[in-house]
């Protein structure tokens, strides 16, 4: 039996979206100090919701004795003596996520509210204002929705409802 040579890539077809852009982003990361985008990447499930909701990472940077970096945090002023409070814990979890203690040190700097061009106090997203929707396609989803018994289920039946009937019709 003839053995065939093994496939070669020819480079076509699809390919990752995160090997498009991994470069870049592990560039801007390094030139911050982060070894791992992971910390960049996965803040919230590191620190977790809460301390991810008043704070992000800015830079790690590494002492000329190489024992220990530190890691700098921004967070708003009114937030900040509650992240002082937290710094081990903070620490901790950092330190978790690298496997070793790579984090000596937590540094946290404040910003206004407006923030600066970099540092904007916004570390989550906005919630999308819902448009108004007209009573009658509300009225025809509750009647269509109303046989259900399981509130939750007809809760959300009526927002779908509501969302179909409401929406353009595409032609």
């Amino acid at each position: 039996m003839v053995q065939k040579p093994p496939r070669r890539p020819t480079g076509k077809g699809f390919q990752r979206t995160s090997t498009l852009v991994e470069r870049q982003i592990r560039k801007a990361g390094e030139s911050r100090g982060f070894a791992t985008s992971r910390i960049l990447t996965r803040w919230a499930e590191i620190v977790g919701p809460d301390m991810a909701a008043i704070a992000r990472p800015v830079n790690v940077t590494h002492a000329r004795s190489g024992l220990g970096a530190t890691l700098t945090v921004l967070t708003t002023g009114a937030q900040a003596p509650m992240l002082e409070m937290q710094k081990d814990r903070l620490r901790e979890r950092v330190n978790a996520c690298y496997g070793y203690q790579a984090i000596a040190r937590i540094r946290i700097t404040q910003t206004a509210p407006t923030g600066f061009a970099e540092g904007a106090a916004q570390f989550g997203h906005a919630p999308k204002p819902q448009p108004k929707a007209d009573p009658a396609i509300t009225e025809a989803a509750r009647r269509n929705a109303a046989p259900v018994t399981d509130p939750d289920l007809r809760a959300a039946l009526e927002r779908l409802g509501a969302n179909v009937l409401g929406h353009p019709k595409s032609s």
